[in-house]
């Protein structure tokens, strides 16, 4: 059986018990739902009375968003700190070329506007944090999750489970994506799938690790149709079932989620019971290795020594496929995952300059980390990687 539609969870004050009947120019705006069984007057009202906060107007949050307010929700709120970039623009399709430098929130609240007048659209733009997640979720009714990164991930979960919001999940990463409803009243939650962060570092984020533009689309259109489900208790939405969905062969794969009874936040014994700090949750564990010290420099120093003839190794620890697509001429390709295997190519700069250099420069921070543990005595980070390099030395070397 169907759950009834969501009901409103923000202040009973502030909104209607009944929304008020359609107009003329909405029956023929939403007339395809109106004559939907599953649907219907009921739901479209529903779907016009609710209040949906998406985490993130990124490669998630655009079409999510987009598909929402065609389907009339009728308040989406938008939180995102960020402005657009040009390597927004492959996947992020509220956005076009003459937005690059401006606000997302902003950007998207126009497109939102041009699409549908019946949307109110909630600029959110800040940071999600423990001290504003519980006041932000508190008003809406359905959290939706684009986001690309563990700590809020984690915040987003905690805060829906202490709330009794349900969160719509979404996640990508090159040609893979996933999409499922944590709800901790109807099954588990994030925590009960993934009860600890992996260590930094070991996930790449799209920035360096990429990811298809295409892809996000199909993903936030899964979370969208759950979402519409949860408005209008249509259907049977996710919850305890993970899709999975791989581009390259073209291939859904259900997996059945358990609800875990020892869950820190949603099992029997709740130890979680308030936001925690989840930038230190996410962090370095506590008996991390001693810092490594060695040195930076940027794009144009470097460039500067090489003009004045001085001799140093350039690593670069991307990975082969990253090389293809653009590399600094003269460059050394070791990945980091086998930088320590190959050590022996490289032992003549033991003594002498060795410069390193990934995509954007934590990637190349770790190895210089463990170089310098390795007995390495000149070594130095590029900060900004080859992304600095196409910015500020060569433009023809390819931005991705």
């Amino acid at each position: 059986m169907a759950p009834k539609p969501v009901a409103p969870t923000a202040d009973p004050g502030a909104r209607s018990s009944a929304p008020p009947p359609l107009q003329p120019e909405q029956y023929d705006r939403y007339r395809r739902h109106l004559i939907l069984p599953e649907i219907g007057l009921e739901g479209q009202r529903a779907l016009l009375d609710a209040r949906v906060l998406l985490i993130g107007a990124g490669g998630l949050g655009c079409p999510t968003a987009q598909y929402l307010a065609a389907a009339g929700v009728g308040t989406l709120g938008l939180v995102d700190f960020d402005t657009v970039d040009a390597s927004n623009l492959h996947r992020q399709v509220l956005y076009g070329t003459r937005d690059v430098g401006r606000p997302k929130v902003e950007v998207a609240a126009e497109r939102i506007a041009a699409m549908n007048p019946d949307v109110v659209v909630d600029q959110h733009r800040v940071q999600l944090t423990s001290e504003n997640a519980l006041g932000l979720f508190a008003e809406y009714d359905v959290i939706v999750d684009g986001t690309d990164n563990f700590p809020t991930r984690y915040l987003s979960n905690d805060a829906c489970v202490l709330l009794g919001k349900p969160n719509v999940h979404g996640s990508i990463f090159r040609f893979d994506g996933q999409a499922t409803v944590f709800d901790a009243r109807h099954g588990p939650c994030y925590r009960c799938l993934y009860p600890e962060p992996p260590p930094p570092g070991a996930v790449p984020s799209c920035a360096e690790g990429g990811v298809l533009g295409v892809l996000p689309g199909l993903i936030a259109m899964i979370q969208a149709t759950e979402t519409v489900k949860i408005v209008t208790g249509a259907g049977d939405p996710l919850y305890g079932r993970l899709l999975q969905y791989d581009a390259l062969r073209m291939e859904f794969n259900e997996f059945r989620l358990k609800k875990d009874a020892e869950c820190p936040v949603c099992g029997t014994s709740p130890t979680v019971t308030a936001l925690i700090d989840y930038e230190g949750f996410c962090g370095v564990p506590v008996e991390a290795e001693p810092a490594v010290e060695f040195g930076i420099v940027s794009a144009a120093d470097v460039q500067a020594r090489r003009d004045a003839g001085e001799e140093f190794l350039l690593l670069d620890v991307r990975d082969p496929d990253e090389w293809e697509t653009a590399h600094i001429e003269g460059a050394t390709l070791i990945p980091l995952s086998e930088l320590e295997a190959r050590r022996g190519e490289i032992e003549a700069f033991r003594d002498r300059p060795v410069v390193v250099q990934c995509h954007h420069g934590p990637r190349s921070e770790k190895a210089c980390a463990q170089l310098v543990r390795a007995g390495f005595t000149k070594v130095e980070n590029l900060t900004g990687g080859i992304e600095a390099w196409s910015l500020t030395v060569d433009p023809d070397v390819p931005r991705y």
